[in-house]
């Protein structure tokens, strides 16, 4: 049951047919698990705080540096130098106070995720990470714990999406299936990108996140979503789950 505050909150939300109370209620719920508080952390973090998720818990390793502000918008000149999930902490407490945060000052790792994702019982996980590393680490440990994750990536003025979800369809690793070896796919820190790129996608992201936790809408199961900044166009691209596929062909 809302209360009179949490009705003036997220009355907009509340306003939007497909979410109704109902569906803010599920959202204060909730409980999501972002990797990475970076270029797509930051907006997804803002955007599911600001839309009331109950728990929020937010995985990153590194400190926040001066190259980081062209597209980290959580953080700030005065965070340098702070961990990102301190500097994120701050932050999403000043934006909505009733939200749970839970921050992990570490690297993600199989067993580390594992242990969060059962510690909290996660709802949802959230991939904000830059290395294909990471990503095929958070798909695989989702696949075998049947946990639904959305996975997201942008380099230069470019960006994609797509969300699993166990039992309806592929994983990451049916479209990508191996990690590319160091050196053979550029980087971010190669050719860069543009800090709003990373925030469209990030929103887009945070998007997906709502529609899966209050059962709105079509998903991107089965479907990478393309978005091309040059050209201003977004592409989906259908694929169907990989026989082949190391992570998920026994799920």
């Amino acid at each position: 049951m809302l209360s009179s505050k949490e009705k003036e909150r997220y009355e907009r939300n509340i306003l939007v047919a497909a979410i109704g109370i109902q569906g803010q209620e599920k959202l204060l719920q909730s409980k999501v698990l972002l990797v990475g508080a970076g270029g797509l952390g930051s907006p997804v973090a803002l955007y599911l705080t600001a839309a009331g998720v109950g728990t929020l818990g937010i995985v990153d390793e590194d400190r926040v540096d001066l190259s980081n502000l062209q597209r980290q918008i959580l953080h700030t000149e005065k965070t340098i130098g702070k961990a990102k999930v301190e500097s994120a902490r701050t932050r999403l407490q000043e934006l909505n106070s009733h939200v749970h945060l839970h921050t992990y000052y570490e690297r993600a790792t199989a067993d580390s995720l594992r242990q969060m994702i059962c510690a909290e019982n996660y709802d949802i996980i959230l991939d904000g990470t830059d290395n294909f590393a990471a990503k095929f680490l958070i798909n695989d440990v989702c696949v075998a714990m049947r946990k639904p994750f959305i996975h997201a990536g942008v380099l230069a003025m470019q960006g994609q999406l797509m969300t699993y979800v166990p039992g309806k369809g592929p994983c990451y690793r049916c479209f990508f299936e191996e990690e590319p070896q160091v050196g053979t796919v550029p980087t971010s820190k190669d050719v860069g990108i543009l800090g709003a790129v990373a925030g469209t996608v990030g929103t887009l992201q945070a998007t997906e996140a709502v529609k899966y936790l209050t059962g709105t809408g079509e998903l991107l199961l089965g479907t990478l979503l393309v978005y091309d900044g040059v050209r201003m166009t977004f592409r989906r691209i259908p694929f169907a789950k990989n026989p082949h596929c190391t992570a998920c062909h026994v799920s």
